[in-house]
């Protein structure tokens, strides 16, 4: 039986009418949490919890996003009918306060292990920093390039979720992609940290496959990942299918070098790229190449914009899931 509108309006209303629940609401409207989490904030049993996530769930109140072993819940872009709810609910109600407060210092000490951990291991989870790059010259010539007003923005290779915290003023809703789960535990835990991970979400995914619609965003960004691809052009059309007709395609990576420790020592597969493949790659995508921005430093940056073609259809390969 197919159920009608207010049918699911009703099974919405039911399933949020309950304690816990609505806690559980006030927190993952606040950010991504796995249930570990949501225990130590909440001070409940995981079997509790996760009966109440269950229901949340299958109501559409609530994302379940897989992660490794793990699972992360959160709002979905269009739960107007749990932000209704959530908009009652008076923000200075003792147990929510409690809630919140206890979510803060959970992020911080995530963030501190996740921190530490990148430390201890030895990673140059900061590549542009690693480089002896510009960062803040790079980080401010990419934002010259992004408009005002970004309803839904996607950065492929977020890493830390640097570049979300930069554009997080402009965008109605942001979402960072990367392969590594130790990126996303600190890029999660960053984004809690500065309280924005209410519009500024993080998961794993592959760039090759990425699990989005056709046409869902209003610019994406891949910022010095391009170097890693072992099929740039491919990497580049699955990024072009998931952006909207006319949006914005910003690609910031290394100029051509000779630096060839940089292939062994930094693992990249690309010594860096001139404008002729990436103008080749981005109209292979159906982009339209804009005027590239050249960062100077050590190693010069260069970014190379581009405009989504409207009908444009990708060739198959490119959409195959």
């Amino acid at each position: 039986m197919i159920s009608s509108p207010m049918d699911e309006l009703l099974a919405q209303l039911r399933a949020a009418a309950e304690p816990t629940r609505l806690r559980l609401l006030a927190l993952c409207a606040r950010g991504a949490f796995c249930v570990s989490d949501l225990c130590a904030v909440l001070g409940q049993s995981q079997p509790r919890l996760s009966r109440h996530l269950k229901l949340l769930v299958e109501a559409g109140l609530l994302d379940r996003v897989p992660e490794g072993a793990n699972a992360y819940f959160q709002l979905p872009a269009d739960a107007e009918v749990a932000r209704l709810v959530l908009a009652r609910l008076p923000e200075d109600d003792p147990l929510l306060a409690a809630d919140r407060r206890a979510a803060v210092r959970l992020a911080a000490e995530r963030a501190r292990e996740a921190s530490e951990a990148f430390r201890r291991d030895g990673a140059d989870w900061d590549e542009v920093r690693a480089l002896g790059l510009p960062a803040d010259a790079i980080e401010q010539a990419i934002l010259g390039l992004l408009p005002p007003e970004i309803p839904h923005f996607l950065d492929i290779g977020t890493g830390t979720g640097r570049l979300l915290e930069l554009a997080a003023d402009r965008t109605g809703r942001a979402l960072g992609i990367d392969a590594s789960r130790d990126m996303l535990a600190l890029a999660r835990a960053r984004l809690a940290e500065r309280g924005l991970a209410g519009r500024c979400t993080v998961r794993q995914a592959d760039m090759y496959r990425l699990p989005l619609p056709d046409a869902g965003f209003d610019v994406v960004a891949l910022q010095m990942v391009l170097h890693y691809a072992e099929d740039p052009a491919a990497a580049l059309a699955e990024a072009a299918r998931v952006l909207r007709p006319e949006g914005l395609l910003v690609v910031a990576d290394l100029v051509s070098h000779e630096r060839a420790e940089l292939l062994e020592r930094h693992v990249h597969r690309w010594p860096g790229f001139d404008d002729a493949a990436l103008a080749g790659w981005l109209g292979a995508a159906g982009c339209a190449p804009l005027p590239p921005v050249t960062v100077p430093g050590p190693l010069a940056v260069r970014l190379w914009p581009a405009r989504r073609l409207p009908g444009f259809v990708a060739p198959a390969a490119a959409l195959t899931f």
